[in-house]
């Protein structure tokens, strides 16, 4: 990874590790509800969506400010999507980045209501954020995307196809429908976001858009790459769990050269669509390329 990139993300992850739990903190919650939300917040991950959206109004040379607390509604989402994915009647994982699950530590019951709070109280905050150059319209283009990314056309829908398809072989296309939805809806909203927040046309938007998806493919696959000859050690779950759930991958499907091939298929594809956008393309290039290349 370059020097850039590297210190981008760490700075990208301290101030949103920062910040996420000062939101929790200031609402008048239970207590028990309040600690099993920043639990989970607060269990570590390489904070790419933020990470995403911050980067895209960087190359727009605005203020990554005005996109912090829309970064860290993307991140609560993504964590309400673990700590329910996690849970006995979905994937029935005991192990996150090395922590116990939350239902491990809180019980289901408040574990899902940490979830449902997580996710209602992302779009609370993007409606009330205060950046002067957010503006009302803005807001709400916002909480559309995130919305449809989050919900039964974007994440829900492709858990659900997901759920649906293990114990079955899948065809590639109903594997590329999964992760479109499942894992990539939120990256592309995420992305979207950064560029509806820097003020960026429609076409621009829409080259994005296509640039995001290529992107959540490429991070999809990379998984199961990692999945079958990743170190468990770095990666932080078992290797070879997706073989253990009867899960399709694109390794099964592809055969693990196959796998790579097709992640580089997507990777020139995403770069094709982030050259037509009218921006400084460098670190949503080299974040492309961390993509491809990661270890964990």
């Amino acid at each position: 990874m370059n020097h850039e990139l590297t210190s981008f993300l760490k700075e990208i992850k301290g101030q949103v590790e920062a910040r996420l739990p000062q939101h929790i903190e200031r609402l008048s919650v239970p207590e028990r509800l309040a600690e099993a939300m920043i639990y989970s917040l607060e269990a570590g991950g390489k904070r790419i969506r933020p990470a995403l959206l911050l980067a895209t109004i960087q190359c727009f040379d605005k203020r990554i400010e005005s996109g912090l607390d829309v970064a860290c509604a993307m991140e609560m989402i993504h964590t309400y999507s673990l700590i329910h994915d996690d849970l006995p009647a979905m994937d029935d994982d005991d192990m996150r980045r090395g922590k116990p699950t939350n239902h491990k530590v809180f019980g289901e019951a408040l574990a899902i209501l940490a979830g449902d709070a997580l996710l209602t109280y992302s779009f609370e905050l993007v409606a009330k954020m205060e950046q002067a150059e957010v503006s009302a319209e803005q807001k709400l283009l916002l909480i559309q995307e995130i919305a449809k990314a989050a919900g039964p056309e974007g994440m829900v829908g492709g858990q659900v196809a997901d759920i649906e398809g293990e114990n079955k072989s899948l065809s590639l296309e109903e594997l590329v429908y999964i992760h479109h939805h499942k894992t990539g809806d939120l990256l592309t909203a995420s992305i979207v976001s950064g560029a509806i927040i820097a003020g960026a046309s429609e076409g621009d938007i829409g080259n994005l858009r296509m640039f995001a998806k290529e992107l959540g493919l490429m991070f999809q696959i990379k998984d199961d790459i990692l999945d079958v000859e990743g170190d468990q050690e770095t990666i932080g779950k078992p290797i070879g769990s997706d073989d253990g759930n009867n899960k399709s991958t694109y390794p099964n499907l592809l055969g693990l050269d196959g796998a790579k091939m097709k992640l580089n298929e997507h990777m020139l594809q995403a770069k094709e669509y982030l050259y037509r956008v009218d921006m400084n393309h460098e670190l949503l290039l080299t974040l492309t390329n961390y993509v491809a290349e990661r270890d964990h």
